[in-house]
């Protein structure tokens, strides 16, 4: 119960100088209790307030919660370390999945600290963002729904704690729109010119694809460009990604590749023999020859690299309809990339070449009726952009996203994850037969007719996390 507060927290002072960095200082701060006494001191609080004076408990209000190792506390302190006040925060069940819960906030009620209540509640949504939380909840009672809504809180029902009336709240989270949002939603609006010629932007039925068929042939192009700065700062790993990029759009195309051209610019010679030597041993992975390009000294760090490729009967990322089935395929190998902690996911430079070949087929091989590789949108942009695609919504089951153990389920949902593909198909179609160990698959959620994407959580609530188009591209 994260709203059980002293009664003489006053709730008319919601908008406290706390954290919105009006009036004096506050006279106390927050952070994650880092003694056992602090822990000690919030807990006598607790029975002070929840057991003697509310009994909304008998003989003590400890439970599950305060035994998790993962469990976390806030206190509020004086500068003389005497704890104010606290609140706990918590994943819910035993695998973290990103759904956690806030509960036990408790106030000293000889503080003369205004607005400490709303202070830790806002540091309590502050860590939830900050720390990978997807689904942040609390159940409070019923007097605090107010000062929890002009929080910014959601309520989603009324239930009983101890006999007393509380209702459920939830705090929202939106990282995943607004990543999808500052990665994809511009295309549409910007690219709108390009459809003026006729074939603009793809023949139909390939608008907004991984790759683009050329007309009259088999042949298939990508391409991507590498961000400057990323250039500059690791450009070994730079030309490394930018094959692997277009070798996985390739991929999710259902082509086989055959050769690359590159476009490489640098500002000394130092720079650009380090990206062509990524570039070089990214091309010995994939065993796909560097045909030609263009390589220019003297200027501000760029690269871009086309791929072709080849596919009798292209994957479209349009193809699939509403009720077809979405399976996410990703290496779970490997590790962060040192620099792109939470932001790239390293699962390709350890493999080898016939490792990395059998990868590149899976899209081929499994003919699904759509297919993306997942790109910097993360794994529900890419989603939401193959809904788009397909002039569908999408809904996810959390529990069941394939997801290495050292990413946190936030950072693997919207990192760049290596290889990881999305596939949509038929019910029942589109497991592959065989993976390279460490790579896994699932079936992880369904193309709907709503619009926009939804988490679906293990207890049959879903939460919204896209709600319109990612790219404004439209259908294929």
């Amino acid at each position: 119960m994260l709203a059980d507060f002293m009664r003489s927290v006053p709730l008319t002072r919601v908008d406290a100088t706390i954290l919105a960095g009006l009036g004096p200082a506050p006279g106390f701060l927050i952070h994650p209790a880092d003694s056992p006494a602090e822990i000690a001191a919030y807990e006598r609080l607790r029975r002070e307030t929840f057991v003697v004076e509310q009994g909304l408990f008998c003989g003590t209000d400890r439970d599950d919660i305060d035994d998790d190792p993962r469990t976390v506390v806030l206190v509020a302190t004086t500068p003389d370390g005497t704890v104010l006040g606290g609140v706990r925060l918590a994943p819910h069940g035993e695998a973290d999945i990103g759904w956690w819960t806030g509960s036990r906030l408790v106030v000293n009620p000889a503080s003369q600290h205004g607005g400490l209540g709303p202070a830790l509640v806002r540091a309590a949504c502050a860590y939830a963002e900050t720390h990978g939380v997807l689904r942040f909840e609390a159940t409070v009672q019923q007097r605090y729904r107010p000062m929890f809504t002009a929080l910014g809180w959601h309520s989603h029902g009324d239930c009983l704690v101890g006999g007393h009336p509380h209702v459920r709240m939830r705090w929202p989270l939106d990282q995943i729109e607004r990543h999808a949002a500052a990665t994809k939603s511009f295309l549409g609006p910007v690219l709108e010119p390009l459809r003026d010629q006729p074939g603009g932007l793809g023949p139909p039925g390939f608008r907004g694809d991984d790759g683009v068929p050329v007309p009259g042939s088999e042949m298939i192009a990508a391409c991507d460009a590498i961000m400057p700065s990323m250039v500059e700062r690791d450009p070994e790993w730079a030309g490394w990604c930018s094959v692997l990029v277009n070798i996985n759009d390739l991929t999710a195309m259902g082509a086989i590749p055959t050769g690359l051209l590159d476009a490489v610019g640098a500002p000394n010679r130092s720079l650009l023999t380090r990206v062509v030597r990524g570039l070089a041993a990214a091309s010995r992975a994939w065993q796909v020859p560097v045909l030609g390009g263009h390589t220019q000294l003297g200027v501000p760090a760029a690269l871009s690299v086309t791929a072709l490729g080849a596919a009798e009967h292209p994957i479209r990322a349009g193809g699939a309809r509403a009720g077809d089935t979405l399976r996410l395929t990703a290496d779970l190998t490997g590790c962060w990339r040192p620099g792109y902690h939470g932001r790239q996911w390293d699962s390709t430079s350890g493999r080898s070449p016939a490792e990395l070949a059998e990868l590149a087929g899976l899209v081929a091989g499994l003919r699904p009726r759509a297919a993306k590789d997942v790109s910097m949108a993360g794994v529900v942009g890419t989603v939401g952009m193959l809904a788009e695609a397909c002039g569908t919504g999408a809904e996810l089951d959390v529990a069941d996203i394939c997801r290495p153990a050292g990413a946190d389920m936030t950072s693997w949902l919207t990192c760049f994850p290596g290889f990881a593909m999305l596939t949509a198909d038929r019910p029942g179609r589109g497991a592959p037969a065989h993976l390279p160990a460490g790579a896994a698959t699932a079936a992880c959620g369904r193309l709907t007719t709503p619009p926009g994407v939804r988490l679906r959580w293990p207890d049959g609530i879903s939460t919204t996390v896209i709600r319109s188009a990612v790219t404004g591209l439209g259908t294929a």
